[in-house]
């Protein structure tokens, strides 16, 4: 297997991880901020244990105290409001919102860089974005309420994207930063749970949730480490096609197993969000192409020079 098809192993198996996990919020029968606490925990644990098993860990410390603590602030913030509604959403049974909340977060990202950074809108991103807003247009007007839960998780996530894109620091090592920085806060919670009522808390209360409350940190971790591996390895293009595996697996499973309602105004709605990451995806497999040839044609330049 060469090195493109090992990254593209890694990054469709990061975002089966993903798209299932809302499965698993689903089982572990415990109250969203809970779960959020443990998540925030357990993630830290999970990459504590691998920066020190690589003699990494000096790097969180740095980075906290560094110029860019902010930054780190800022997106331990954001990223804690996201984790917290994604679960609330699966467990509150909105779990079909929350895949479209992923599947228009990339298009918010555009939106964002063109509001930020100055980033001009191609044609093909322009009709992507123009696709999102009216299946968002359309959703609140079928079903008499706007998709909030989507939106707030699309527009937590694009920012955090945003921040991090400013972070220097590895993946693994930004994120354990911030959930160093989150984790009294969880902890806190937690002790206050089991102080103010022995029955509380979940974890200790019986085998199964205990054994199961720290896989949060492996399926928020793990996947991670994936798809930076993998996405060190693919092209530009690729990785944007395998990021829609995520919503699409949580939709099946809100659908098929969680038995959520699809109405025809979800299915107008989703339809319209597909056409438009379609045009945006060729738009950066145009973009990516037009790259490649540009180097390619600079590198045969200097050669015949």
């Amino acid at each position: 297997m060469d090195r493109a098809a090992q990254g593209i192993v890694a990054i469709i198996c990061a975002c089966a991880v993903w798209g299932l996990a809302p499965i698993y919020y689903r089982l572990v029968t415990v109250p969203p901020m809970e779960m959020l606490a443990h998540r925030t925990l357990w993630t830290l644990v999970f990459f504590g244990i691998l920066l020190a098993a690589r003699g990494r860990f000096g790097a969180v410390p740095a980075l906290l105290s560094g110029a860019q603590r902010g930054r780190i602030w800022l997106a331990a913030a954001i990223v804690s409001v996201n984790w917290g509604l994604f679960i609330w959403a699966v467990k509150g049974g909105y779990a079909i919102e929350a895949s479209l909340g992923y599947y228009i977060f990339p298009l918010v990202a555009v939106v964002l860089g063109v509001i930020v950074l100055g980033e001009r809108l191609s044609l093909g991103q322009g009709l992507a974005v123009a696709l999102a807003a009216a299946a968002v247009a359309v959703l609140t007007w079928g079903l008499g309420v706007a998709p909030w839960v989507a939106l707030a998780l699309a527009f937590t996530f694009a920012p955090y994207m945003l921040i991090k894109k400013g972070v220097t620091a590895p993946a693994m090592v930004s994120v354990t930063a911030e959930v160093t920085l989150l984790a009294p806060f969880a902890l806190g919670w937690l002790v206050w749970l089991h102080l103010a009522d022995p029955a509380g808390g979940a974890f200790g209360r019986d085998a199964a949730t205990t054994w199961l409350l720290p896989v949060t940190g492996l399926i928020t971790g793990g996947p991670l480490i994936l798809f930076s591996w993998g996405a060190q390895r693919v092209r530009l293009s690729t990785l944007g096609l395998t990021q829609y595996l995520n919503p699409t697996l949580q939709m099946l499973s809100a659908v098929v197993i969680f038995g959520e309602p699809f109405t025809f105004w979800h299915r107008v709605a989703f339809g319209m969000i597909w056409a438009g990451l379609a045009a945006y995806s060729l738009e950066s497999w145009r973009q990516d192409r037009a790259a490649r040839n540009a180097l390619a044609n600079a590198a045969a330049s200097g050669t015949a020079l």
